[in-house]
């Protein structure tokens, strides 16, 4: 997206009265869902005492770490650093923009929800795209930022889970 585009965006949300409050409430509540939704699935594995539950933690766990790394060599600007324009959703960064952190968490997720639950996983990838927009529209990745989490969550899911 274009400078133009983020700031025609920003700008609509924050006209509505609760515009720029509900944005930031989604992105919060997608964010948290998505984790709660993890942390449900580790402890249901540990109860179950199903052996697929230390699989989960070391792919997620090993995949989370190679895309801290990837994302710190990369360091990629953000729209409202590039464009200088004050996103929606606060944030102190400058750069670490590529692969969104956020969308490859819940994608990888989601690929661990498909391992053991095809309907949960389903869902869970649903909620990664939408919060996908949401930090595309917050102005704090642009599309190619979060299409690159996605891709990155379902190749090292796809690796990990049905590969290895």
């Amino acid at each position: 997206m274009k400078q133009e585009s983020y700031i025609q965006i920003t700008n609509k949300i924050r006209k509505f009265k609760y515009g720029e409050r509900t944005v930031i409430f989604i992105n919060r509540l997608l964010t948290d869902i998505v984790y709660i939704a993890f942390l449900i699935l580790l402890v249901s594995l540990m109860i179950q005492k199903n052996k697929d539950m230390i699989r989960i933690v070391l792919i997620t766990g090993v995949s989370f770490a190679l895309v801290s790394i990837i994302r710190h060599f990369i360091n990629a600007q953000r729209p409202y650093a590039k464009y200088d324009f004050v996103p929606l959703i606060s944030k102190e960064k400058k750069g670490d923009s590529m692969p969104s952190r956020h969308v490859f968490s819940a994608f990888i997720i989601g690929m661990a929800y498909l391992y053991v639950s095809i309907p949960m996983g389903i869902v869970i990838m649903m909620i990664g795209v939408l919060l996908a927009t949401v930090r595309v529209i917050a102005g704090v990745h642009f599309p190619k930022d979060v299409i690159a989490g996605a891709a990155i969550g379902i190749i090292l899911g796809i690796i990990g889970f049905y590969v290895i």
